[in-house]
């Protein structure tokens, strides 16, 4: 497992494009028949992949974590970005297709990822955290994730948001999880921008079509960095960062948050006037 260590305000305004892409971008999520995965030091999240194409894979454990079992102080959302799916937790079966998600709660021995089809392989991203309560395993349907439609076409930032675990959906410790498609046209994610000191956040950008990026834009408001994002890589984002981004295509990122709370509207709002 990777380990990345968490940066101060000070130290990253200092970083060139290289020091920032090897502290916060994570390139290597999504390989064939593997589990990738990278421990954060920012409220210890745990940003993952796995992709079974021609083998059932079972969520292995780290040294990282000092733990008999994956799960055992640790609580797991899962989304799925491929082709339909299973997870078999504790020898429950759960048929997780594209864009359903699953929450796997503390205390899970074992977890089984699997493809229905090798030609369309299932792409589970995974995110981990720590829990100090077991709540029950759920499936979440993307149907039933509360899709809500905001932005506008003026702005370049009309999109759909699916909100699977939070304070009004499935139940958990810490952990907050969902994703955002943008609507054909539009390019702009999260803006005007925000952050929230009470909790990190990771961005898994997905869906961006071959030669086409995504500008993600970090820092503080009035410090602002930014990196360059292909398909099926993530971004980690301290308490004190914004976390938005421009495309040159439309596309998709699951959004996963841990920290105080399970409010998703917990948020401290940046004019675009005051961004630098």
């Amino acid at each position: 497992m990777n380990q990345r260590y968490a940066q101060s305000p000070k130290e990253v305004a200092g970083l060139g494009t290289a020091e920032l892409r090897e502290n916060f971008l994570i390139e290597d999520l999504m390989q064939p028949d593997k589990f990738s995965f990278t421990y954060s030091h920012y409220d210890r999240a745990i940003v993952g992949s796995v992709m079974p194409v021609n083998q059932a894979l079972e969520l292995p454990v780290y040294d990282n974590l000092r733990a008999d079992y994956f799960l055992e102080r640790r609580e797991l959302g899962i989304i799925n970005i491929g082709g339909d799916g299973e997870v078999n937790i504790d020898g429950t079966v759960y048929q997780v297709n594209r864009l359903d998600a699953v929450y796997v709660g503390k205390g899970s021995k074992s977890v089984v990822f699997k493809s229905v089809s090798a030609q369309n392989p299932a792409k589970f991203y995974l995110y981990s955290v720590p829990a100090h309560k077991e709540y029950p395993h759920q499936l979440i349907k993307k149907e039933a994730a509360l899709p809500t439609t905001v932005g506008s076409k003026d702005t370049a930032n009309e999109r759909t948001i699916y909100k699977y675990i939070h304070l009004e959906g499935a139940k958990s410790c810490q952990l907050v999880m969902g994703l955002t498609i943008l609507s054909t046209g539009s390019v702009w994610n999260t803006m005007p921008s925000h952050v929230h000191d009470r909790r990190m956040e990771a961005y898994f950008y997905f869906d961006v079509p071959q030669d086409q990026v995504v500008f993600h834009f970090m820092g503080q408001p009035q410090e602002t960095r930014h990196l360059v994002v292909q398909n099926d890589q993530a971004i980690l984002s301290p308490p004190w960062s914004i976390h938005s981004g421009g495309g040159t295509s439309n596309y998709g990122f699951i959004w996963a948050m841990a920290g105080e709370n399970l409010v998703y509207s917990d948020m401290d709002a940046v004019a675009i006037k005051d961004l630098r």
